[in-house]
């Protein structure tokens, strides 16, 4: 039987319409005894310099990946930020979320050298600070919906969690969350019409619900003007090479305390039996590779709302002059801090829980820095 606590997020409708989610009647109050986990990385702008932003993406993923893993199924809001995640879970799930974040954060730690942050946070305490968690759910597909957040309370429960507060501690030494899934086996897309721009919006606190939802309105209508709306995605999904870029990442978030060089060898070998499906076009028994492009480039999550709006674009230089203009308008009335970081390509980091259905999902991101690089070049 399905837990009660659980079955509030089942129950709320699949919005079709991304432009809608502007709207804040869209979306309805998490209960007061969910509990909100953060998590991000600890100066992830010194690891994109570095040239680590596959992997600062990859980490930020596995946060998703692991709680995917760790709830065996059970549906739960959730939302990728580039460098971490969020996500709303039920009192009855809290403890699975505590092992999975403390396993992360050893992880990241012991595999990659990276300082993983990450909390858990009452619902009721975010009430109590006076700021608010709401969610709505958003299909792009009939495969796959993302969860959206606004209220405030999601960007209060991360600047909480970068001052020590309700922190989860990292599990003792070689601890492996269950990353079953999660690959990064595509290459980059190039930019078609220009360039690939991420695009991170909040709210300051002058501009009321109206305010910011008019704004995101009037940046959505700018972007509609693009092909796909701006989708950095090619519609018959990113190309797919042999050997794969980033191979050596994917086995290290694979092998789960496995010999490297092993995992390796059978992820190339894994690659070139998908590289040769894609390139002839053939089914492999239920797997049909066109139609796993196509559902790839549905799937992806390039537009969202997290307390505010974050887009990853293909853009033509007059649709950015147009998007700047509508920002810097509102940012000189007090309204909003936004950042623009652009860029030549965009990547995508996935979850495959399976091959053969369409409930695969596509994280996309810009190639160099994309949303943590807006985010750290914020005007407000």
């Amino acid at each position: 039987m399905k837990d009660a606590q659980a079955a509030f997020y089942d129950s709320l409708p699949l919005q079709r319409d991304f432009t809608r989610l502007a709207q804040p009647a869209r979306f309805t109050a998490v209960p007061d005894d969910w509990a909100l986990g953060v998590a991000d990385i600890v100066d992830s702008t010194g690891e994109i310099a570095n040239g680590r932003y596959k992997t600062v993406n990859m980490v930020g993923a596995a946060v998703i990946s692991g709680m995917i893993n760790g709830l065996k199924g059970q549906e739960f809001p959730y939302v990728f930020g580039g460098d971490g995640a969020g996500f709303a879970i039920p009192a009855s799930a809290v403890d699975t979320a505590r092992t999975v974040l403390a396993q992360l954060r050893r992880w990241a730690g012991e595999e990659f050298g990276i300082t993983l942050r990450g909390a858990l946070v009452p619902v009721s305490e975010i009430r109590m600070a006076g700021k608010d968690l709401r969610v709505a759910r958003y299909a792009p597909s009939d495969g796959v919906d993302y969860a959206m957040f606004s209220g405030g309370g999601l960007a209060w429960a991360e600047a909480q969690m970068k001052k020590g507060q309700f922190e989860v501690p990292a599990a003792d030494p070689g601890a492996q969350p269950d990353l079953t899934g999660l690959s990064c086996r595509w290459s980059n897309s190039r930019a078609r019409h220009g360039m690939i721009v991420s695009v991170v919006v909040q709210p300051t606190s002058k501009a009321t619900e109206s305010d910011f939802a008019d704004l995101a309105q009037s940046v959505l209508s700018a972007a509609d003007r693009l092909e796909r709306a701006g989708h950095p995605v090619p519609e018959n999904g990113p190309p797919i090479s042999w050997p794969p870029p980033d191979v050596a990442l994917d086995a290290r978030v694979s092998r789960a305390g496995r010999n490297l060089f092993a995992q390796k060898l059978k992820l190339l070998g894994q690659n070139l039996l998908i590289a040769l499906l894609f390139k002839t076009g053939k089914r492999l028994g239920q797997f049909d590779p066109e139609h796993y492009k196509h559902m790839v480039s549905r799937n992806a999550d390039f537009r969202k709302f997290d307390d505010g709006l974050k887009m990853t674009l293909d853009c033509d230089p007059a649709t950015l002059s147009q998007i700047r203009m509508i920002l810097e308008q509102a940012r000189g009335h007090g309204k909003v801090r936004y950042g623009l970081h652009a860029q030549d390509e965009a990547m995508m980091t996935c979850f495959v829980p399976s091959a053969t259905r369409d409930d695969h999902v596509h994280f996309v991101d810009g190639a160099s820095g994309g949303y943590a690089q807006a985010a750290a070049g914020m005007r407000g």
